[in-house]
């Protein structure tokens, strides 16, 4: 199998570093738009080549679109355009309602696989990739009855390779929790992010006070506008209520606070705490 990988960052790169651990590709072409980023990836040996996405097409049998959600909807379309019977296009996207209502009734739909592997930190670019990074990861596969056989075949399969249990859902099933298990999480890193910058101003030493618990919280506020901007606005919908829901949440906290209700906040907590059974559970 030979593989091109649109876009070299931490998700794209560290496929690449997991195909090529795993003698699982003869080769690896990158396709990247930023100079600098494709220069480090051939010096990663990330990818063996970096070619144009026309060039890419005549050499791979898998195309893997790893960039951002707002990109990948207009890279998708071109790619199905362009690929002939035998090729198969997946993308790695945390929204996926948008790119397969785009498509819906494309000729080529069954050529493409809608993919989100959950896996990833807040670091970008390709010096970001990791090995493993994938390992015991989920790895959502949407609308399969859409894709062929031989599509659906060949993507498991990658997702096996690189060590994801593969769950199966409808588009917009995986917007409306990845809202809430992704999306909301990166929401509330900022928030926190921005409080504490606030505060910040007037207090100098508020950052050596700080603990792992803040550093912990506040570590997704690191990651990229460029990728996380296009993510809220697909997932605009679900997001809101997502929002919606956890502002409620925190209005009980400050009420509570506020009223000196100490046994109502320790209900709050001890309610929350449940969540480790649920994590544990999976």
């Amino acid at each position: 199998m030979k593989v091109a990988i649109i876009g070299l960052g931490l998700i794209g790169g560290s496929i690449a570093k997991d195909l090529r651990k795993k003698g699982l590709t003869k080769s690896i072409i990158g396709v990247e738009n930023n100079n600098h980023h494709a220069k480090i990836a051939l010096e990663l040996g990330l990818v063996d080549e970096i070619h144009s996405l026309d060039e890419a097409l005549k050499k791979v049998d898998l195309i893997i679109v790893a960039i951002p959600v707002d990109a990948a909807r207009k890279v998708t379309q071109q790619l199905l355009l362009k690929i002939h019977k035998n090729q198969i296009v997946t993308d790695v996207g945390s929204t996926k309602s948008g790119i397969c209502e785009l498509i819906e009734n494309h000729p080529a739909r069954k050529q493409f696989v809608a993919g989100h592997p959950i896996a990833g930190t807040e670091n970008v670019g390709p010096t970001a990739a990791i090995n493993n990074l994938f390992n015991n990861k989920t790895g959502i596969i949407c609308e399969k009855e859409k894709s062929s056989i031989s599509a659906l075949k060949m993507v498991e399969e990658l997702y096996k390779q690189l060590g994801m249990n593969i769950k199966y859902m409808g588009a917009q099933e995986h917007d409306k929790h990845i809202a809430y298990v992704s999306h909301l999480s990166h929401i509330s890193s900022f928030a926190l992010g921005l409080t504490v910058l606030n505060i910040e101003k007037n207090e100098e030493d508020i950052f050596d006070m700080a603990g792992s618990g803040f550093s912990s919280t506040v570590r997704l506020a690191k990651s990229s506008p460029d990728m996380w901007k296009p993510i809220f606005e697909h997932n605009a919908s679900h997001l809101t209520k997502a929002l919606d829901e956890y502002i409620d949440q925190l209005h009980d906290f400050k009420t509570f606070l506020k009223h000196k209700k100490s046994e109502d906040i320790y209900r709050l907590m001890e309610k929350a705490n449940d969540i480790s059974r649920v994590l544990k559970g999976h």
